[in-house]
């Protein structure tokens, strides 16, 4: 695990330099970049700083209960009016889109846990060791003395929480519980934050999370478990694409199953695909992501492709 103590001393001293920063979440967001983000932007603004977060997608309605933001699309935000640009979690997910719109006299700062990175930025600190990138965003604030809030303990809990399948996959290591219990004593309510992630779903998801169950194919040979969810499965069951991320990962616990595959459409051209594994099968999902244009670690990994997905009696089809 890569020990970012000269990164970390550069980005605060560019944090201190310069007056309207930058922060990017990947697109879909998810809690780890949420999470990484807002802390940071919390931080940022109790400095003075003029902070806009840049995401192709909105703020996530799942966490609105917990958090009160908005995201703005690249496309609104007038980017050469910032200094520094921060991009976390997000760096082959949605920053590398307009990275080269950027001036040469702004300053990229890059904060990543996903493998086989290779943008490159002024102050770059991405390892995949680490379990989610509001991990290492903790890091930062610890090693340059930053006062961390209850609302930024919150949003750091969140990513962490996530990215770990409520501490449950890999990458929970002493460190990580270290962090997280440091976090509570901070003021981050551990209870609500785990509900509103994994448990409070409402009755929209718990009729796609049926309809996806029920759909599901165990293909024997491989041990791979596979299901998918149209967009007509998700208007017919009024829910959103937000309430599909944790069917993968309810799929990979079956006992029988070595790794498990979700297809979802997320428009009229997009089909993503969410693999999910267990580690005592010994199956890396990142090595069929990365096939197919995609990423992430051994035991989570995901990609898109164009297309829309069809059934036929041998099961399902992008076309």
């Amino acid at each position: 695990m890569r020990y970012f103590g000269k990164e970390f001393k550069t980005l605060h001293f560019v944090i201190e330099q310069a007056g309207s920063i930058l922060l990017v979440a990947h697109k879909r967001p998810d809690p780890d970049t949420v999470g990484a983000n807002l802390a940071l932007k919390y931080y940022l603004e109790s400095l003075g700083k003029r902070v806009e977060i840049a995401c192709y997608d909105p703020f996530p309605e799942n966490l609105s209960s917990l958090f009160h933001t908005d995201f703005l699309h690249p496309d609104q935000i007038n980017l050469a009016s910032f200094e520094a640009i921060i991009a976390a979690d997000s760096v082959d997910r949605g920053f590398h889109l307009f990275r080269n719109r950027l001036q040469e006299r702004q300053v990229v700062a890059l904060i990543d846990h996903h493998p086989d990175i290779d943008l490159v930025g002024d102050i770059v600190m991405i390892d995949p060791k680490y379990s989610s990138s509001s991990e290492i965003v903790y890091l930062f604030f610890v090693q340059t003395k930053v006062h961390i809030t209850k609302d930024m303990a919150t949003a750091l809990l969140a990513g962490i929480l996530f990215d770990t399948g409520n501490f449950q996959h890999s990458s929970v290591s002493p460190q990580v519980m270290d962090i997280a219990s440091h976090l509570m004593k901070l003021g981050a309510p551990l209870t609500k934050v785990s509900n509103t992630i994994f448990a409070n779903k409402n009755i929209s998801a718990m009729k796609l999370w049926g309809k996806a169950l029920e759909k599901a194919r165990f293909i024997r040979e491989s041990g791979l478990l596979v299901t998918a969810v149209t967009r007509s499965d998700i208007s017919e069951c009024e829910a959103t694409p937000d309430d599909i991320y944790q069917v993968a990962s309810i799929l990979s616990t079956v006992p029988e199953a070595k790794f498990a595959l979700v297809l979802s459409e997320r428009d009229e051209e997009t089909v993503r695909g969410s693999l999910r594994a267990s580690e005592h099968h010994g199956v890396d999902v990142s090595l069929i992501a990365h096939k197919l244009g995609g990423g992430g670690h051994k035991l989570a990994s995901g990609f898109e492709v164009k297309g829309k997905i069809m059934e036929s009696a041998e099961g399902w089809h992008i076309t």
